[in-house]
């Protein structure tokens, strides 16, 4: 099965209700604000004419955010027949963000880091509040995946919170929220690094001379091996690995641990097999918890601006050709 088939944006569905947010039902938005609302949307009409940048245009307190839209060159993309759900942070929201940040977006060669934060913002499809609070993360435009977290009355978007929800559009729904959230600007390799448990892997990357491939566009799924994974292979295993001799085997290994394409550990799980780099497929299982081959997969679903790391627990090997 090749990697690209096990790739799939997470299927927004279900039913639940709402608690705590003012939605287009139960606080009228057309009608003006609410009490509960820190915000108040008011679609033009009862056809819904306008799409979801005019909206928010109207509300008047989305003037950072058209203007971001714009700089990013994502204003006819959400003007398109979608449907696309939006996180819409409010001018406060971008207001706390470090000072000098939101100028510093809007320079003309900042445009893809202002893109790759703004479709982070977008799912696709309209999904309903009712959806929404039934999930625990979903996909966005960006590629990477956003936390969601119901609790106390409240919806949580990452570290946002939901402060008016369900406001239709003729090309999807807007949900506002008061925090702009961040995705991961670090590749798989500086994520893994940082994380402090992959000292020999970035070694191991290093000596087989894939560091910049894998900080490249990618997106890759890697299956990372941890120090504990490496100390478990038999004594001098990896020292011969490291060699330049050795090489090539090394790059062989290496690139098993890795699948072309964002694979989230659900869809992992659903494909049961996924065509590596190195060529082979590694076996994926879910009995008594997700394994690759022989490996267990002991967390998962790392978020990197190229790709998705699932830390594993033993270093997996090619089959003999």
């Amino acid at each position: 099965m090749k990697a690209s088939s096990v790739l799939a944006i997470l299927a927004l569905a279900g039913a639940a209700n709402l608690s705590g947010l003012a939605s287009a039902q139960d606080c009228p938005l057309s009608k003006g604000s609410c009490s509960d609302q820190k915000v108040a949307l008011t679609p033009a009409s009862h056809e819904m004419a306008d799409d979801i940048v005019d909206t928010a245009v109207k509300a008047g307190k989305f003037n950072t955010l058209a203007a971001a839209l714009k700089a990013a060159g994502l204003v006819e993309t959400l003007k398109g027949a979608g449907p696309f759900t939006v996180f819409a942070p409010t001018d406060e929201a971008f207001a706390k963000l470090p000072k000098g940040t939101v100028d510093e977006l809007l320079k003309p060669e900042n445009k893809a880091k202002l893109a790759a934060i703004l479709t982070y913002h977008v799912v696709p499809g309209s999904v309903m509040a009712s959806d929404v609070t039934k999930l625990s993360n979903a996909t966005t435009v960006n590629g990477q995946r956003v936390d969601i977290k119901t609790a106390g009355g409240k919806v949580m978007i990452d570290g946002a919170t939901v402060t008016a929800a369900d406001v239709k559009t003729s090309n999807g729904v807007i949900h506002v929220i008061d925090t702009v959230i961040m995705p991961s600007t670090d590749d798989v390799v500086d994520t893994a690094v940082k994380a402090g448990s992959f000292k020999t892997l970035a070694a191991a990357l290093k000596a087989a001379g894939l560091v910049e491939a894998l900080k490249g566009a990618g997106p890759f799924t890697v299956f990372a091996p941890t120090d504990e994974a490496f100390a478990k292979l038999p004594k001098g295993t990896l020292d011969d690995l490291l060699k330049p001799e050795n090489k090539e085997k090394l790059v062989s290994i290496l690139k098993y641990h890795v699948v072309s394409g964002r694979v989230f550990s659900t869809d992992a799980v659903a494909a049961k097999h996924a065509k590596t780099l190195q060529g082979g497929e590694v076996k994926i299982t879910s009995e008594g918890g997700v394994k690759i081959d022989n490996a267990a997969v002991t967390t998962a679903d790392l978020d990197a601006s190229n790709g998705v790391i699932h830390v594993i627990d033993t270093v997996i090997m090619p089959k003999s050709k």
